[in-house]
């Protein structure tokens, strides 16, 4: 069984930066495409960044990119969110989810298999 576990969420000014990290255990690491999700306060979860098993492919949602990089170690088991500029309308709480053989591509949520416990990201204006 996949186990997640997020870390580095915290409360920072807008402009600022947070690093996300995200430990693996339970299967073969790069077996898995990862993605980042978040949910902010009355939203629904939404795709935010991907990454195929090599980190060869990666995807971001529109409202990222270019503040927001993923990656991944696979000899670490862990895949990472740098996040910069942070915005206010960042603020969420921020899961990572795995999905077995998937491409690092999909947004929906309900393809993957498995999901950590979140970390809150407070942006402050």
């Amino acid at each position: 069984q996949v186990q997640l576990v997020e870390s580095g969420g915290g409360l920072v000014q807008a402009g600022g930066s947070l690093r996300l990290s995200c430990g693996f255990s339970g299967r073969t690491f790069s077996n898995y495409a990862m993605g980042w999700f978040r949910r902010a306060p009355g939203k629904e979860r939404e795709f935010v960044a991907g990454i195929s098993w090599n980190g060869g492919r990666t995807s971001l949602t529109d409202s990222v990119k270019g503040r927001f990089t993923i990656s991944r170690d696979n000899a670490k088991n862990a895949v990472y969110l740098q996040m910069n500029s942070l915005k206010p309308e960042d603020t969420a709480v921020y899961y990572c989810a795995a999905d077995l053989w998937g491409s690092g591509q999909k947004v929906v949520a309900a393809v993957y298999g498995a999901w950590g416990q979140g970390t809150q990201v407070t942006v402050s204006s």
